[in-house]
């Protein structure tokens, strides 16, 4: 027989078996993926940011499509309405959750915060705070370098020129956390909007004791309590030298803002404040 002949027979042989193997192991080992993943990831805005606390908007859909309820489960960039729409797709539930906006706790621009050294290494906060503490004598502060500009999708971040702090551009920001994981210094923290986009916070993350920290900056965080004791909803707590206000807590009364010797409560989107009303407050 031609030996050109046996070689093609052979071949198809090993061929045939070869995809019944494939066959059966195919079918041994098949995933059915429910078809409505899919269909949530078409209603998703794709933006893939993972500040849902998923691999992306596919990661999302599926834990929506396998979760009993969609408690727990929000997409930050899509909001309520996104997920009403998921909610009506599925035939489940979903709670309103109150819109967040990035916040950056730091005050520290070149007039709070003296520089006492010059850093000459690459210009990229992780990298310069693995190296040391920064070029003030603030340990907590911001380095300046803009990783979190840089980590934003949405362009809703950028640099202050005068003050070379980071700036929150609101109407942009999706509360997505991307800054917030930038952050080497933890100085950015995700806050509720709040009423007419108006809150109250601490711009400082300063942990020193109260002298040490305000001879580092002039408006940081003393930790003297004044605000705690004033506070008539039990919004302020102090840990580590450290004020905080807990936002779910905070009636935006502004009682605190008053009595902050170092300015560094923060108010935001304040109507300003009649003239009788400072009288009083002084």
């Amino acid at each position: 027989m031609n030996i050109v002949l046996i070689a093609v027979i052979l071949l198809g042989v090993i061929g045939g078996v070869s995809a019944i193997i494939l066959y059966i192991v195919a079918r041994q080992f098949k995933i059915v993926e429910d078809v409505r993943i899919d269909q949530v990831e078409e209603l998703l805005p794709a933006a893939n940011c993972g500040g849902c606390g998923y691999p992306g908007c596919r990661g999302f859909a599926e834990a929506c499509v396998k979760a009993d309820s969609l408690s727990g489960l929000n997409c930050p960039v899509g909001g309520d309405k996104v997920m009403a729409a998921v909610a009506t797709f599925l035939g489940k539930t979903v709670m309103a959750s109150a819109p967040k906006v990035a916040v950056v706790r730091c005050n520290g621009s070149c007039l709070n915060r003296k520089r006492t050294n010059i850093y000459d290494g690459a210009g990229n906060c992780a990298v310069e705070s693995s190296l040391y503490a920064g070029d003030t004598d603030c340990s907590y502060g911001c380095l300046g370098h803009g990783d979190c500009v840089v980590s934003c999708a949405f362009d809703a971040m950028r640099m202050n020129p005068d003050t070379l702090l980071p700036e929150v551009i609101e109407e942009k920001c999706t509360a997505c956390g991307a800054c917030v994981r930038a952050c080497p210094k933890f100085i950015i923290e995700l806050r509720k909007k709040g009423p007419r986009s108006r809150r109250i916070y601490v711009d400082c993350v300063n942990k020193d004791n109260g002298s040490i920290a305000r001879s580092a900056c002039d408006v940081a965080c003393i930790s003297c309590a004044k605000c705690q004791k004033i506070c008539p909803f039990d919004a302020i707590s102090i840990s580590n030298n450290l004020a905080y206000i807990d936002y779910n807590m905070c009636r935006l009364c502004r009682k605190c803002v008053d009595v902050c010797p170092t300015s560094a409560i923060k108010e935001v989107n304040f109507p300003l404040k009649k003239k009788s009303e400072e009288v009083a407050a002084e």
